[in-house]
């Protein structure tokens, strides 16, 4: 390497690289609101406003939840914040890809090493690894992913999972270099704890970590040499954790014909569609995942996917022999190595043929993909067949094929070491500042949740879903004639539409049309008796008629469907407080606070409950706190002006 590149070489060159195209990609994002999934996961999650909730760890996403308690702590509902720690921890994945790559491509045992006479025997392999983390932080593929905020489940999940993997590399390439000092010992074992508890924490996280110590393995046996007791030995721990997700999904204090129930009903989301139809969908799906990072062009946030239901289609038949055939490639390749390696004395990098380490890499590539995708794309049913998201952390596998397969194929191509180096790098950076374009031009959509719906329904026009969050939000605008049309396509489309029929009810309830919302949402609730928010919307509408006892009957039912249901406490207290019975009033005014404790109405509502039962210095509290979180509640100040000056009288 010539000197002029030497510094253009260095490692901290390629980090920032790579953290100044992921922050120029996501410059336009730190402002993007909460959408559709945020709201129930972030917004009304009445948890994550007391992290005393996070201890001792329960669910089985903790640890992401955990996160996300921690932005409302600092930031509130902010979004900026979200949106900074969703982009450095995509920026940090793309540096354990780096990481990853270096590290492969760097080990001195005979079952890797970079042909001696290549670039990559020479530094190059750090090219490699460069273009792997920037189409990693730049393919529009990964926008779903980092700038849709509730998906941080998966990023951080991916993120342990690299760290998991790294650590254990590091840990397993040491052993070679220990020669009785205690200090290299200590330093290994750290590593071996690093990934031993990194890979609980992404366990903790997300359900796609499942397949982490399966990848280990994989990477165990493809790369490392030993004793096969002591290798299990060292893999034992890591494939413990697999056992993280299963009992959080169903508890530990279950018998166990109890939790093999729990589990086979966890495993199954949705019973609409069996394992089968799902199983035969995915390898279509598959296929639209491979043309989706190849090609990354209608992009949609809520694909309509067709089911498929035999695997004889012609459609799903041919998607499975080129599955097939991919995953051959692999096998392939993998066996080809090994003959490479049999061919040529270990240790000896002056006889091992030409492209045996591009070869190898590509194999574990390939396997990387599908091990990956395994758990949302094979025999367990989600009721969305497709989201890109799910790409996040295989892709990672198809990024380094495409690298380890240029870099390969041009050195094959052209004998000069140089001049295939210059000709791999041209043609990656191309397809960096393309896919980047892309990638800034996709988060444009996620500026606001009108483009981004309006978006949904141009490339899903028949799926009803698109039509009623994009009459949501027209309604949330003020634009409530354009909600109802929306709504009444949704409902066309799928007449047993629960929400749609709910959202309209609300559209016709804010034009004041009360009967026509009492009609939609009975609608709702025959078509799914546990619909909490129909319950409630319901009561509110009976209430508005003047029949509050009515009202009171729908607010318990949806208390008792979901006790910790802030709003409906408010409703219900409402209610009891419009009947004079001001005690109950302030019971459930009490429970809605300890749920959510930034309800400035709910204070406010409490205070006047207090005042009316002769407590003023309690009402006096409450009119402060409900002013403190919306200093523009006119009410509260004209009511805390009003008995401060009461008091002051007296």
């Amino acid at each position: 390497m010539s000197s002029k590149w030497s510094l253009f070489n260095k490692p901290f060159v390629h980090f920032f690289l790579i953290a100044l195209l992921g922050f120029l990609i996501y410059s336009n994002t730190f402002n993007v609101p909460f959408h559709w999934d945020d709201t129930p996961n972030i917004v009304a999650n009445y948890k994550l406003k007391d992290l005393s909730n996070f201890w001792p760890p329960s669910e089985s996403r903790w640890f992401g939840y955990l996160t996300f308690a921690l932005n409302y702590y600092f930031r509130g509902m902010n979004t900026t914040g979200y949106h900074a720690v969703n982009l450095a921890i995509h920026i940090f994945n793309a540096i354990l890809v780096y990481w990853l790559v270096v590290l492969t491509f760097t080990f001195k045992t005979p079952y890797f090493l970079p042909p001696f006479n290549s670039p990559l025997a020479k530094g190059g392999y750090r090219g490699v690894a460069l273009f792997s983390a920037l189409l990693f932080v730049s393919h529009p593929i990964q926008t779903q992913a980092v700038t849709y905020i509730v998906q941080r489940f998966t990023s951080l999940a991916t993120m342990f999972y690299l760290l998991s993997l790294v650590m254990y590399i590091k840990f397993r390439s040491q052993q070679s270099a220990i020669s009785g000092q205690q200090k290299l010992y200590a330093t290994r074992y750290t590593l071996y704890a690093v990934s031993l508890v990194s890979a609980i924490l992404a366990m903790k996280t997300k359900e796609i970590a499942f397949t982490l110590p399966v990848v280990i393995a994989l990477y165990e046996f493809m790369f490392f040499e030993g004793k096969i007791k002591r290798r299990i030995l060292y893999l034992l721990p890591l494939l413990l954790t697999m056992f993280i997700i299963p009992l959080s999904l169903i508890g530990i204090d279950k018998p166990v014909g109890d939790a093999i129930g729990e589990l086979r009903e966890a495993s199954q989301e949705t019973e609409q569609m069996s394992r089968w139809s799902y199983l035969f969908t995915q390898f279509r799906v598959i296929i639209t995942y491979i043309r989706l990072l190849v090609l990354p062009i209608n992009q949609n946030l809520d694909y309509d996917y067709p089911i498929y239901h035999s695997f004889f289609n012609p459609e799903v038949f041919l998607s499975f022999l080129f599955l097939l055939s991919i995953f051959g490639l692999g096998v392939y390749l993998l066996h080809r190595s090994r003959l490479k390696l049999q061919s040529s004395p270990p240790l000896n990098p002056l006889l091992v043929k030409e492209g045996y380490g591009e070869v190898r890499i590509i194999s574990f590539g390939i396997f990387w993909f599908f091990i990956t995708l395994s758990v949302e794309s094979s025999i367990i049913p989600i009721r969305d067949v497709i989201f890109e998201h799910r790409l996040y952390l295989p892709v990672i596998g198809i990024i380094i094929v495409f690298v380890s397969a240029t870099f390969y194929i041009l050195q094959a191509m052209t004998q000069n070491p140089k001049r295939s180096l210059a000709a791999c790098c041209l043609l990656l950076a191309t397809a960096v500042i393309v896919l980047s374009i892309a990638a800034y031009q996709r988060n444009i959509i996620w500026q606001d949740g009108v483009s981004l719906w309006e978006d949904v329904v141009k490339k899903s026009p028949n799926k009803a879903r698109g039509h009623s969050n994009t009459g949501f939000l027209y309604d949330d605008n003020g634009l409530t004639d354009k909600a109802i049309e929306e709504y009444q396509i949704a409902i066309r489309l799928n007449p047993n539409y629960g929400d749609a029929h709910n959202n309209l009810a609300v559209a016709y309830y804010n034009k004041g049309l009360t009967d026509m919302a009492i009609e939609h949402y009975q609608i709702a609730l025959r078509i799914n008796p546990n619909y909490i928010e129909a319950y409630y919307n319901l009561g509110a509408a009976y209430k508005d008629k003047g029949m509050t006892d009515m009202a009171i009957e729908y607010y318990r039912i949806a208390l008792r469907i979901n006790p910790a249901n802030a709003d409906a406490h408010v409703n219900i207290a409402n209610a009891y407080d419009d009947k004079g019975m001001t005690d109950k009033a302030i019971e459930h005014y009490q429970i809605a606070l300890k749920l959510n404790q930034d309800n400035p109405s709910a204070h406010y509502n409490l205070g006047v409950a207090y005042e009316r039962m002769g407590l003023p210095d309690e009402a006096i509290k409450q009119y402060q706190t409900a002013l403190g979180l919306n200093p523009e509640h006119k009410i509260a100040g004209n009511s805390l002006n009003r008995i401060i000056q009461i008091q002051r009288g007296k």
